[in-house]
């Protein structure tokens, strides 16, 4: 076995290994202190679930209203004119929303164009290098109790962006 497998293998249980022996050494009450956190965990869950489920309630509506065929329409020719592939442009929608959704998106590009096409390489780009802006938002600031986002989002989906337009250049670039 290579010594990166080997470490990848290892890894946990080294770590859990140092953190009792140093909560042993330290005289700390591990059990106490591993159901504390355990308990803020659940309290931060409480209150990041009325969020996450409005989240992915707009999302499944937004999917099954047709809005995303309807986006897609309308700046294939735009994407086009970049030299963006239009066939990915539900992909490139969908990623800032939902990771599993996009996740799904990229599969169903993998099926019809293929991996190795123009389409899957930059999709395959585009889902490594943008970020599930929507769901990172609802979840962080949810769990602080935070209303006003102020320049995160704005800040946020213009980072998507560059990442989206990137991901073509990149392909084209480095690839072709």
């Amino acid at each position: 076995m290579n010594p990166v497998n080997l470490l990848s293998v290892w890894a946990v249980p080294i770590f859990v290994a140092v953190v009792l022996v140093m909560g042993i050494s330290r005289r700390v009450s591990l059990f106490d202190e591993f159901t504390a956190g355990a308990s803020d965990g659940l309290g931060t869950c409480i209150k990041v679930l009325p969020s996450l489920v409005a989240l992915m309630t707009a999302v499944s509506m937004l999917r099954a209203s047709g809005l995303v065929e309807l986006l897609v329409a309308g700046i294939a020719p735009a994407a086009k004119l970049l030299g963006f592939p239009p066939e990915i442009a539900p992909l490139a929608l969908l990623r800032p929303i939902s990771g599993s959704g996009s996740l799904a998106m990229l599969e169903s590009i993998y099926a019809t164009y293929g991996a190795d096409s123009l389409a899957g390489q930059v999709a395959s780009v585009l889902q490594s290098s943008t970020e599930t802006t929507f769901y990172t938002i609802t979840v962080y600031y949810g769990a602080i109790g935070v209303k006003h986002t102020r320049h995160t989002l704005v800040a946020s989906a213009g980072g998507d962006l560059i990442g989206i337009i990137l991901s073509a250049l990149t392909v084209k670039l480095l690839l072709i």
